[in-house]
């Protein structure tokens, strides 16, 4: 069971377990851009669907319990989320009400119907500004903006629940996932944006001074992630990151050179610069030293290839969109 199965990442990982011939339901609430039509192209694979909001725990379970037919479920893989730094601060009831009380809904429903494991999708966002980096596991657990506290109230409160359910439970912490199948919305991630900027001749804006860094990680190495999670003995939080610290400029810069590669643009247009963010970490890397270990996982997929994927799948999309006017 794959809760935002018809998200960003919940596609990828339910097209995953669907390719290795797993039974899988798509819990949804369809709710996002473009979650609709994953969804149909999901059970195109054979996936089934349930369309329920996370946060009603009696319509989830009574959902999931009708779809079951008295099967045991082998996992709950719950990345339903509102995802985004600002959407959760413009509206933290509603990111209260998913990233945590969905959390817990999503834990409960596992232990009621004899789910061996609980595969939480958690974030990097939970560690705030880091102290060191790379961010080892260890690292306390201090969150900047309102979108890491409800994410990692909810890890905390599915671990308890785990815990005293006898229920096995692996908390992946993401790093920035980007790739294929990214949505537009006005909370888009930054690889999203500079993309659909260079693509549509506009200057990408950037928040601050550029020189702040994430740590990009492709959705297929994430999605490997969680298929290594239902197999691990370990128990407990994981980083998924690639543990390269890469600057918003010099992403910019890289995109450009995939770009210009690709006969898109013939030189990089000037970024606009706005004010930073409220929430924003200044530095970010994971440690990956655990994945390796604890999930025989480890991310393949560079940067530049990644990026040079992403706007080949882009261009592709708006050609289509074309296409069809």
């Amino acid at each position: 069971m794959v809760t935002g199965g018809a998200g960003f990442i919940g596609s990828h990982v339910a097209r995953r377990l669907l390719g290795k011939g797993h039974r899988v339901i798509v819990v949804d609430d369809l709710s996002a851009p473009g979650s609709r039509e994953e969804a149909e192209r999901l059970q195109g694979l054979g996936a089934e669907l349930l369309r329920v909001d996370v946060s009603d725990h009696d319509a989830l379970l009574a959902g999931l319990r009708a779809a079951l037919h008295g099967e045991k479920p082998l996992a709950v893989l719950h990345l339903a989320a509102v995802v985004s730094l600002d959407a959760a601060r413009r509206d933290p009831q509603r990111a209260a009400a998913v990233n945590t009380l969905g959390t817990v809904n999503a834990a409960l429903a596992a232990a009621a119907l004899g789910a061996e494991r609980l595969v939480y999708a958690s974030t990097a966002a939970v560690y705030g500004e880091p102290r060191v980096i790379p961010i080892p596991e260890t690292h306390p657990a201090t969150p900047a903006n309102v979108y890491g506290e409800t994410k990692l109230a909810g890890e905390r409160l599915a671990a308890r629940i785990a815990a005293d359910k006898g229920l096995h439970m692996v908390a992946l912490r993401l790093f920035n996932v980007y790739g294929p199948g990214m949505r537009p919305s006005p909370y888009s991630g930054v690889v999203l944006r500079f993309a659909e900027a260079l693509l549509e001749g506009r200057r990408p804006v950037i928040h601050g001074d550029g020189r702040q860094t994430r740590d990009f990680i492709h959705v297929d190495d994430a999605a490997r992630a969680f298929e290594a999670a239902l197999e691990t003995q370990y128990q407990g939080p994981v980083n998924i990151g690639t543990g390269r610290e890469t600057s918003i400029n010099h992403l910019l810069e890289e995109m450009c050179r995939q770009a210009r590669g690709l006969g898109i643009l013939d030189q990089c247009p000037e970024p606009l610069h706005t004010e930073p963010r409220p929430g924003d970490v200044r530095r970010s890397a994971a440690d990956t030293r655990l994945a390796r270990a604890a999930l025989a996982w480890r991310p393949v997929k560079t940067l530049e290839e990644g990026l040079r994927e992403t706007l080949e799948w882009l261009m592709d999309k708006k050609r289509e969109a074309r296409q069809e006017l």
